[in-house]
């Protein structure tokens, strides 16, 4: 049995099936008018304004760890590279922070506030690359010092 509205013109003998009215299998196909969705929202997005400190920042930060441990310059260089990495790292986290308030999440892990946990995998993952990178940068500024 069917759920749904009852043809009853199929039900009683002798009727004949006008235009627009429903045919056994459903409407006709010719008095169906495409559905348009739209969203009353606009996207949520990252602003020029939002991105340009936080891109000028890393750019900065990057250049000021590069440099120094790239062409060691004298006793300072260590200084300078670790408050790059500093400047760096500070970048990241205003950029995360900024991209979680529009509604970003990182690849992986559930959107904020559906109720889904995420993946131990996936978080174990970003920990073991962040744990690595560090252990990558105190490793060269600790060559540096030597």
């Amino acid at each position: 049995m069917e759920a749904g509205p009852r043809d009853t013109e199929h039900d009683a003998p002798d009727t004949q099936h006008e235009a627009g009215s429903l045919s056994p299998d459903g409407p006709d196909e010719l008095a169906v008018t495409p559905e348009v969705e739209v969203e009353l929202r606009p996207a949520r997005r990252l602003r020029i304004w939002q991105l340009a400190p936080i891109v000028t920042l890393a750019a900065m930060g990057s250049l000021m760890f590069a440099f120094p441990l790239a062409f060691e310059f004298g006793d300072g260089g260590a200084v300078v590279a670790m408050l790059g990495l500093l400047i760096s790292c500070c970048a990241a986290g205003w950029g995360m922070m900024a991209a979680r308030r529009v509604g970003h999440t990182w690849p992986g892990l559930p959107a904020r506030g559906s109720g889904e946990r995420p993946d131990w995998r996936v978080i174990v993952l970003y920990v073991a690359v962040c744990a690595a990178l560090v252990a990558l940068a105190v490793w060269r500024v600790a060559r540096l010092r030597s």
